[in-house]
């Protein structure tokens, strides 16, 4: 990841044929150089990491947090549900001043509960000062001796400006993994928002102990029965519950590899997880090129990136094709670099984030997370292809070097002013490679600039392209997902600072607008005649208070792939 003030042996090939799909393995027998590598304990079907590590000890721990059972049913529960964790809806009174307590009585629904439960939800509006804001929570655990053993409130807001329930995702799922109830009962407040808030529940629960020891290390909650209430029950709700718990899979996938770090998710971990889920779903296939087949395409920058590491690069083409006519072609391509130190750039000093460039691989860890919904879900009329150029930027005697000139597989040049504006060089020849998939759209995501965490912060990912109808797809995704991006320009003014005096272009250009230039470097590797989106999501795939790895990307992506298939 370029950084925000920036001045700045061939291996064989095996083939691994399986009952649904077959891949070629540039590297399946090569051992680890350090914990992980080479024995990267992923299941596709449940996503634990249950292998003991050889080289390291380390025994992966991770328990995917699960629902047995998960069901929608019409009516509000009628006050009659007996279990461990009720979550109800409290709009927030319309006018300042009126009784909190008679805008609760006013809601038959909360009334029939507050009946119930012997006056229980009055006394925690009063104890909790609970208004009904929009995303506020009051709990109170109620004791074995009710029907109910504990009780959470989530503000909607005001009914007349209500626009979504997703708060209620996170509030549960907060409970869920405090109390680690067995039964659970959601009330919804109306409206289409069942597939949001289960999505938004499930994804919550996770939980990420893989790297913790000892007796008191924390149990991700096994929740035996989900229930909603407030969702007429058949094959609408059955649908949104479906969909949702394929993102949560998705999101959760995206976790496990952004979140891990990188002495076990390598370029050779990102490909047996391509491998997991092609293995696991009809349709999909692998591709897995390796340092040879790379040069044979002539991928001269991505290849110069990759050289200074002991881990070889791993190409990642997986692919998916439904069983009827594909109406439309998509690419989603994701940055892979699984550790960026800067190379002979090193990041260093304060600010410089090193310790956390495990995450480099983000756009990687949101184009596979999509991939893994996307299987789960099986869509008609849309092939997808998803690639990632997986390598690492270390540094060593083989190593790329400031002033050193690359050779794209488009055949353009590029003077290398900063080894640490390294994301866009294997993003470069991911595109020409994509481009030539002859697809209908691409979308990269990548986790390209400090620059762009400048402008935008930690909330927001950066857009860029040059075509308004695949821009409103995009943000209509990402907005229907809770996800925010926003558009940037592709600055034509901007061009000259990235055009070389002895090449063709230079990986840099300036302190200014430099998520701008990154973005106007890989319009370089695309064609006019193919819509393209460039995503930096450097900024909200790491929240550390929100527990890391946030899975940003892979919901938006997923869902921008699947509304193009009902097109």
């Amino acid at each position: 990841m370029a950084p925000s003030g920036v001045i700045f042996p061939p291996l064989a090939t095996t083939t691994t044929t399986s009952s649904r799909t077959s891949f070629s393995s540039p590297s399946a027998a090569l051992p680890a150089r350090r914990g992980g590598a080479a024995m990267w304990p992923f299941s596709s079907a449940t996503r634990l990491f249950s292998t003991t590590n050889a080289d390291t000890g380390i025994s992966w721990r991770t328990q995917a947090p699960s629902v047995a059972k998960l069901e929608s049913l019409a009516g509000m529960g009628d006050a009659t549900f007996k279990g461990d964790l009720l979550v109800l809806p409290a709009f927030q009174p319309e006018k300042d001043g009126e009784d909190v307590q008679l805008a609760v009585d006013t809601q038959p629904i909360l009334a029939a509960w507050d009946s119930a439960l012997g006056g229980a939800i009055a006394d925690l509006v009063q104890t909790k000062d609970f208004k009904g804001k929009a995303g506020s929570a009051a709990r109170v655990r109620l004791g074995n001796n009710s029907a109910v053993k504990s009780l959470t409130l989530v503000g909607m807001g005001k009914k007349s400006q209500f626009k979504s329930a997703r708060a209620m995702g996170p509030a549960a799922a907060t409970d869920i993994k405090a109390e680690k109830p067995k039964t659970v009962a959601v009330v919804l407040p109306g409206g289409d928002c069942l597939g949001a808030v289960a999505e938004d529940m499930l994804s919550g629960l996770y939980l990420d102990n893989r790297f913790k020891t000892g007796e008191g290390v924390e149990k991700a909650a096994m929740v035996e029965k989900l229930s909603f209430y407030g969702v007429e029950a058949g094959k609408d709700a059955e649908g949104a519950l479906k969909k949702a718990q394929a993102f949560s899979e998705g999101v959760r996938l995206t976790k496990d590899l952004v979140g891990a770090p990188a002495n076990y998710v390598t370029p050779q971990a990102l490909a047996e997880t391509a491998r997991s889920i092609a293995g696991e779903y009809e349709g999909w296939s692998v591709k897995v090129m390796g340092r040879k087949e790379c040069a044979d395409l002539n991928m001269g920058a991505y290849l110069a990136v990759a050289q200074g590491s002991m881990d070889p690069p791993e190409f990642i083409h997986l692919s998916y094709k439904p069983k009827g006519e594909a109406k439309k072609k998509l690419v989603l391509v994701g940055k892979g670099l699984t550790f960026d130190s800067g190379g002979y750039n090193l990041k260093a000093g304060a600010g410089s984030m090193i310790e956390l460039m495990k995450f480099d691989m983000g756009g990687a860890g949101a184009v596979l997370g999509a991939a893994k919904t996307l299987a789960g879900l099986a869509p008609e009329g849309v092939e997808v292809h998803v690639i990632v150029a997986a390598c690492e930027n270390m540094i060593s005697a083989q190593a790329y070097r400031p002033g050193d000139i690359l050779k794209a597989s488009n055949g353009k040049t590029i003077e290398v002013l900063n080894t640490d504006a390294e994301g866009r060089l294997t993003l470069a020849d991911a595109l020409v490679y994509a481009e030539k998939l002859d697809p209908d759209a691409i979308v990269d995501a990548a986790t390209l600039t400090g620059a762009c965490i400048i402008a935008l912060g930690g909330e927001y990912g950066g857009m860029w392209t040059g075509d308004d109808n695949l821009a409103a797809a995009l943000e209509a995704a990402a907005t229907s997902k809770g996800e925010n991006f926003w558009r940037m320009p592709l600055a034509e003014e901007y061009k000259p600072n990235i055009k070389s005096e002895i090449a063709d272009l230079k990986n840099v250009g300036g302190r200014e607008g430099g998520s701008i230039t990154a973005a106007l470097f890989l319009q370089e590797f695309v064609t006019k005649k193919t819509p393209w989106a460039h995503l930096d999501i450097a900024g909200p795939v790491w929240n550390p208070k929100k527990g890391g790895a946030t899975g940003f990307g892979a919901r938006t992506l997923a869902q921008w792939v699947l509304s193009q298939a009902s097109l």
